[in-house]
């Protein structure tokens, strides 16, 4: 297998089919069936494939993408188990240097000074299942596997004679305590159990982390009680009470309930402590009892995890180190641009084919401007090439000759793709193109967000008509989208296009020529202007008018940070989007076929300034109803609820946050509750 991308949207369409269906069967037989069929460095080829075309061709997503998933979903024969909060996984890095950068990652999200101090826990990370145990009153309710993240398997009669975990809590627990960790299995215990299973002439197990997730996952009780299996514990979920301020506190407050926290881990430590560490367990790995594959680093303040969150699958404030991947040397034969679909400028080195780690690459990633420089990577160098995680290629630098070297390599500030300026963000590595309306390496993924369900959502114009338009040539951008009617006879001699259909398309297009200004501004696609950040702009500015003009001139900085919840960032997004002529060409365009519509003015109100969390089901309006109502009556909305919640309005089938919220102390209405408060808020009005 190399990693040559599809060169044709067909041939990338087909592959990411196969690879869906490839991925999805693999996955059943590890996580479902505990019984891969290749290896784990075979199965990570396939998916870093599947994630490679995907970034290519981010309009062919498919809906079931292996991109959305965690783990697997569970098995039949189990009951589910709902998590009361998601079990993620983790982002992984691979060098010292990238662990560094998530401590800098973490300053630069918390607003921290360069020299802070980050206390960090690292643990080892055992190579197992990941298992939840959930405690009301000290007693267990259930355990659950993480299956897909959000939604496990019951394993709670299978985990009654597993070594290291308890099955009640002492007194002073708090009531409601879910406690996750690890089930794993020894390298004497899996030798032991193979040695039977081959004696019974039964299955063999093809990794102790295989076995350990096998023998867990078994329908009859009495077999799982047959294996020797562990827990350690590496985290927790739902707790009413949190028994310390740091990660190692309440490790320790789990320890002294009766579990097996782990010997092999260092807290209050330092970034290089860390490393240290990482440098030393890598060095016993061979001899320790269990299998491990890599350590997790964790910063150390709760406060500061509950700030940081999480993205996507996994939490900003925890990371996993792997360990080295295999190497390998060649020569580096160019170092071509590629633009992304948010305009991204990624440098990718041309590599003579080389073998690492079983794999043919021919193509690894270079990162970034200042990874170049860092490297002092030039065209006919010897380079190091490393399979990241033995799945991503990257070069790791030069490798020192007598050999004459090639020039520098001068990275472009233009967009090879259009040429519009390309710039960096402030304290950001990446450049990226501004032209966003009008890149022709951006046009697929700006048009479908153009039309999605939170920017002009236009009925009828998905991603494939969308696709088929474009490669038709009867749409270049936003602009000719308005414009189609024009092209109504084209239109009609596309396959499968009828009068009826045709007109229902056209119909549906002129009904969005006045979409609200929070819509118009978010459907442009500026880099860090979401849905709140629009609806902030629109408020402050009106028209789409008094926005340009306030993000023109010396002064653009400042009346835009003016605006509450429009920070720098933000403000200089802005500013370079609408700097670029072809924007600005695109706007103007656009202006003249559509007709932006100012919000309607907030409303000072009893509600102006509270926090309200909607949960349950709403039968009297829709979710997104409410939520506007709420706005217009100068409240915020959240989606969790947190001591700075002013009011939980529950709808039947509510569940954690309504608990949470009981616990807090909140305002508690129902829906009829809710609509009374808006019909007086509005009469104060």
């Amino acid at each position: 297998m190399t990693d040559t991308l599809p060169v044709t949207e067909p041939d990338a369409a087909a592959e990411l089919a196969r690879l869906a269906e490839a991925i999805a069967h693999h996955s059943e037989a590890y996580y479902q069936k505990d019984a891969p069929k290749i290896s784990d460095a075979d199965y990570d080829v396939l998916v870093q494939r599947n994630a490679a075309i995907e970034a290519a061709f981010p309009h062919l997503v498919r809906s079931d993408s292996p991109s959305f998933r965690v783990g697997s979903k569970p098995a039949a024969g189990f009951a589910k188990i709902t998590h009361s909060k998601p079990m993620l996984s983790l982002d992984n890095v691979f060098s010292n240097e990238e662990a560094r950068e998530f401590v800098a990652r973490v300053k630069r999200f918390l607003n921290l000074p360069d020299d802070a101090d980050v206390r960090l826990r690292a643990e080892a990370k055992i190579d197992g299942l990941s298992c939840a145990m959930r405690f009301e009153n000290g007693r267990l309710v259930h355990g659950a596997t993480r299956g897909d993240g959000a939604v496990g398997e019951e394993v709670t009669a299978n985990l009654a004679h597993v070594t290291g975990l308890a099955h009640t809590l002492p007194d002073g627990a708090p009531a409601v305590a879910e406690v996750r960790g690890e089930i794993y299995m020894s390298k004497a215990g899996f030798a032991a159990l193979n040695a039977r299973q081959a004696e019974a002439g039964a299955k063999i197990f093809a990794n102790p982390r295989n076995a350990a997730a096998g023998s867990l996952r078994q329908l009859d009780p009495a077999i799982s009680a047959s294996r020797p299996l562990a827990f350690i514990v590496h985290g927790w979920g739902e707790m009413s009470a949190t028994p310390g301020a740091t990660q190692s506190e309440v490790t320790a407050a789990i320890a002294s309930w009766g579990f097996d926290t782990g010997s092999l881990a260092v807290g209050d430590a330092t970034m290089e402590q860390c490393l240290a560490f990482t440098v030393d367990l890598e060095r016993r790995r061979a001899d320790l009892p269990f299998d491990i594959d890599g350590v997790v680093y964790k910063v150390e303040r709760l406060d500061w995890q509950e700030r940081l969150g999480q993205v996507a699958r996994s939490p900003r404030w925890a990371v996993a180190h792997k360990f080295p991947a295999e190497k390998a040397e060649t020569l580096l034969e160019a170092i071509d641009i590629q633009v992304g679909r948010t305009g991204a400028l990624t440098p990718v080195a041309r590599l003579a084919p080389v073998t690492v780690g079983g794999v043919v690459v021919t193509n690894a990633t270079l990162h970034n401007e200042d990874e170049i420089a860092r490297l002092d990577v030039r065209v006919g160098d010897r380079v190091q090439v490393q399979r990241a995680g033995d799945v991503i290629p990257q070069v790791l630098g030069v490798v020192t000759s007598d050999a004459p070297r090639g020039a520098p390599f001068v990275f472009p500030d233009h967009c090879p793709a259009c040429g519009s300026t390309a710039v960096r963000e402030e304290d950001g590595a990446v450049k990226r193109c501004t032209g966003g309306l009008t890149c022709p390496a951006q046009r697929h993924e700006r048009l479908r967000h153009f039309v999605s369900r939170n920017a002009f959502d236009i009925e009828g114009l998905g991603t494939e008509r969308l696709e088929l338009f474009a490669n038709e040539g009867l749409i270049e951008g936003p602009v000719s989208l308005f414009r189609l009617r024009d092209r109504r006879e084209a239109l009609l001699a596309l396959p499968g296009f009828k009068e009826k259909s045709v007109d229902k398309l056209l119909a549906a297009i002129d009904e969005r020529r006045s979409v609200s200004l929070d819509r118009f501004l978010f459907a442009l696609g500026i880099r860090h202007v979401g849905e709140v950040t629009a609806r902030d702009l629109a408020r402050a500015f009106r028209s789409a008018e008094a926005v340009q003009d306030a993000a023109t001139g010396e002064d653009a900085v400042i009346r835009l940070t003016a605006v509450n919840g429009i920070g720098a960032i933000v403000a200089e997004a802005l500013i370079d989007f609408l700097a670029e002529p072809h924007n600005r060409d695109t706007l103007a365009a656009l202006l003249a076929e559509v007709s932006p519509q100012p919000l309607p003015e907030v409303k000072q109100t009893g509600l102006s300034g509270k926090t309200i969390v909607f949960t349950g089901a709403l039968e009297k309006c829709t979710r997104e109803e409410a939520e506007a109502q709420a706005e217009l009556l100068g409240a915020k909305t959240s989606g969790s609820v947190s001591a700075k919640t002013s009011l939980l309005v529950a709808g039947p089938g509510a569940g954690s946050k309504l608990a949470k919220a009981q616990a807090l102390g909140i305002q508690v209405v129902d829906e009829d509750g809710w609509l009374a408060l808006v019909a007086q808020a509005q009469t104060e009005s």
